[in-house]
């Protein structure tokens, strides 16, 4: 497995990653709280999805939400609007003190399959001390490469007008691996470096599919679309595709006496053709905002995509019912 080289992201995208420790016996009011604001955070412009992590097992009782927009601007109204401020006021009583929360701005969203467990830590770094910083971070990606199961890192800048800390990100492909990537003398000794760049550091371990939501430099795939959606996308050009073969191609075929299992492995051959280099890559094309996992994060998203498919499905089967009797 390559190993993803640290950077500085300038890209669109913005992630909130909030951590919150709920009273013991409010697990159930909170879960139905988070899903309440997740609604919520629907309704703003930008939105892109949210998600919600459990503790990990034997530790203690802090919930992790994940909330993705399209741009840190738009991630901002979302965090200082008067409905978010309302939510927050609403569950105080499930919290024990205040949720902390770090503003990841760009990073590109990576397939959502893959698994891995990820840690965040945010560094508040020490004025003029940043050059050195991101050159000790770079130091620690190095050592992190020869530890089994590191994944990739990825670096953020502290956001403007929202947070002053400097976040990393890094995954690995187990927890017990994360763990003893903290626990590591490596690590400690990196620690004792790096304390001259910054005064203070916070570290949030979070499961599996939060590594989804950064590439860490690991190439520019933009994830598979579900079995499901290829399947209704190749079903929209398969179709006439190989019904106007059988109505043009198939009759001359038959007139020029060509015996039934040769022609229908020319039509096979043309159509599989047709779909590869010309009706696919326009499909894809036009239904993007579907098909990428990164893009179609939202229930809404997901049902507008699979309607614009089974309407094209209708009016296919309308116009070749018309034509063809």
């Amino acid at each position: 497995m390559g190993v993803a080289a640290s950077r500085v992201p300038g890209g669109d995208g913005a992630t909130v990653v909030t951590s919150q420790k709920v009273r013991e016996g409010r697990v159930d009011a909170y879960k139905r709280w988070q899903e309440k604001t997740n609604h919520v955070a629907e309704g703003f412009d930008g939105f892109e999805g949210a998600e919600v992590y459990p503790p990990g097992s034997g530790e203690e009782n802090e919930w992790v939400a994940v909330f993705r927009f399209s741009r840190v601007d738009e991630l901002t109204t979302w965090l200082d609007s008067g409905a978010r401020r309302e939510l927050l006021n609403e569950a105080r009583p499930l919290f024990e003190g205040a949720p902390t929360q770090e503003v990841l701005a760009g990073g590109a969203p990576a397939p959502r399959e893959q698994e891995a467990v990820t840690a965040v830590i945010s560094h508040s770094v020490r004025p003029g001390k940043e050059p050195d910083f991101v050159r000790w971070q770079d130091k620690v990606r190095k050592v992190q490469e020869k530890h089994p199961g590191f994944m990739g890192t990825e670096l953020f800048q502290p956001v403007e007008g929202i947070q002053d800390k400097w976040v990393v990100a890094f995954r690995f492909d187990t927890r017990d691996n994360l763990d003893d990537w903290l626990a590591s003398a490596d690590r400690e000794k990196l620690l004792e470096e790096g304390h001259q760049y910054f005064s203070s550091y916070d570290v949030r371990k979070i499961g599996s599919a939060f590594s989804g939501w950064f590439r860490f430099g690991e190439g520019d795939e933009e994830g598979i679309p579900s079995n499901w959606k290829q399947a209704m996308s190749v079903v929209l050009a398969l179709y006439p595709t190989v019904v106007v073969l059988n109505l043009t191609v198939g009759k001359v075929f038959a007139g020029w006496g060509i015996p039934g299992y040769l022609s229908l492995f020319l039509s096979n051959v043309l159509s599989v053709s047709i779909l590869t280099w010309v009706l696919m890559p326009l499909v894809n094309r036009a239904l993007t905002f579907w098909l990428l996992p990164d893009r179609a994060r939202s229930v809404r998203t997901n049902a507008a995509g699979a309607l614009v498919v089974m309407v094209c499905w209708a009016i296919f089967l309308l116009i070749f019912g018309l034509t063809t009797g």
